[in-house]
């Protein structure tokens, strides 16, 4: 089966060990990911000016990508992009003034008017696989392995766009379970990890990170996993600070959902890039005897 995929920008520069799992892994499962063809950049972020239109240009030019390739499902890895795509997507199907303005600016368009579901690919894991399918796909269980799920921002704000419970999220815990490994839950798995302020403040960044990593390891996880570019650089560059400034701290490994669920299915590690993550996890992985 054909799944329209959008990878964004990051995935195709400095997060190949995001996308290159799950390529992977959904072959595996009977699924392709087909590119969509002249995607361009979401805009990253969705504008919170209620005139800003332009800012809106980039993100619906990929929708109508989507639709000139007979599908009406988009599939998105990148939190970001998930949620700057999504929300375009609802605007342009609920507000028809700013509709017909968009879709007037763009004249060598189609007109769009919302036809796409944009969805993240942990809902096709969750809705069109399904979690026991899934297990019956599993050849090598995480057995051992303790792992925060960490949602940040994007995946559950704002409320009409998430797709899990905002208060209570349990689509990551499913999967980690699903692969054999031990959910940790902790409190601050939907906090915020500095988001955009490492550029305009990196000093902060490493605050945020001991606020959520050391949550997480004071309630036995020995890793984290997220599906966020963003998220994993803050937290990364974060404890890179948190190492020199705090003896106590030793580091935390950083996973990809996509690479856990790739090492699950019996894939090569090697798709799974695991020395572009932060954290040094093929040391623990080994220690549990999931690597060679």
């Amino acid at each position: 089966m054909s799944l329209a995929y959008y990878p964004g920008c990051t995935l195709k520069t400095k997060a190949k060990n995001l996308e290159e799992p799950a390529i992977a892994s959904m072959e595996v499962l009977g699924f392709k990911l087909e590119e969509i063809t002249r995607w361009n950049c979401c805009g990253a972020v969705h504008s919170l000016a209620d005139d800003d239109l332009i800012h809106q240009v980039a993100p619906v030019r990929n929708l109508i990508r989507t639709t000139e390739q007979g599908k009406n499902k988009l599939v998105t890895l990148c939190s970001f992009c998930f949620n700057t795509l999504k929300r375009a997507n609802l605007l342009m199907k609920a507000d028809t003034e700013k509709r017909n303005t968009i879709n007037s600016f763009m004249d060598d368009e189609i007109d769009y008017s919302g036809e796409v579901k944009v969805i993240h690919l942990l809902e096709v894991l969750r809705d069109e696989i399904g979690w026991e399918a899934l297990a019956q796909k599993v050849k090598l269980p995480l057995r051992d392995l303790k792992v925060a799920p960490y949602y940040g921002c994007m995946l559950l704000r704002p409320r009409e766009v998430a797709m899990d419970s905002v208060e209570n999220p349990g689509i990551l815990r499913k999967l980690v379970e699903t692969v054999g490994a031990t959910s940790v839950d902790f409190p601050e798995s939907t906090r915020c990890c500095g988001s955009y302020q490492i550029i305009s403040d990196p000093g902060v960044i490493s605050a945020y990170a001991w606020n959520i990593l050391s949550s997480a390891l004071s309630y036995g996880a020995e890793a984290l996993v997220l599906t966020c570019p963003l998220c994993a650089y803050d937290l990364g560059q974060g404890q890179e600070e948190l190492v020199k400034k705090r003896a106590e701290f030793k580091g935390m490994p950083i996973f990809y959902f996509t690479q856990l669920l790739a090492l699950a299915l019996g894939l090569d590690h090697q798709v799974c890039h695991f020395e572009l993550n932060y954290g040094n996890p093929e040391s623990l992985l080994r220690e549990k005897n999931l690597l060679p």
